[in-house]
């Protein structure tokens, strides 16, 4: 009697994701893994006073071919009229002390010491489009191929 060569595994499901094993499930649950699109739920947070927030963290490269990288006064400008309106409530600038990144046309190492802002907001309908906006912005204006982004669900208080 031949056995078949596949086994049947138990699924376990979350969210709408598949997790093979209860110890992939309770990893998930227990790094608070909140899932693609999803807030964090208001009972997750810690303290009664904080709310979900969305978390982001933006990378601006400073160097410009065939120019000096972007200045303090033009970053100061930058922040003033496009950052500032778009997130209102709020945001920390930090100086990036270095900072690496692959060209992909050339494939080359571009090393440069950026700028980096942490947002953190209440979901709004409107968010993605102003976080785009920012990016979109800094992009145009300073001839970056990219701005870096990062966005995690936390829980918040201010």
């Amino acid at each position: 009697m031949k056995r078949s060569a596949t086994r049947h595994v138990r699924a376990f499901y979350l969210g709408g994701l598949r997790f093979a094993t209860p110890a992939l499930l309770l990893f998930a649950l227990l790094t608070r893994c909140a899932m693609p699109g999803e807030t964090v739920p208001a009972s997750a947070c810690l303290l009664p006073q904080q709310k979900p927030m969305l978390v982001a963290e933006l990378f601006f490269g400073r160097n410009i071919a065939g120019r000096a990288p972007v200045s303090e006064a033009e970053w100061d400008d930058f922040v003033a009229r496009v950052v500032t309106p778009n997130f209102p409530d709020g945001f920390t600038v930090f100086d990036g002390a270095s900072g690496q990144s692959r060209a992909p046309q050339r494939g080359a190492i571009e090393r440069e010491a950026p700028k980096i802002v942490l947002a953190a907001a209440y979901p709004r309908p409107d968010l993605k489009d102003r976080i785009e906006a920012v990016r979109e912005a800094y992009r145009t204006r300073f001839t970056q191929r990219s701005v870096g982004l990062l966005t995690r669900w936390e829980c918040g208080a201010f």
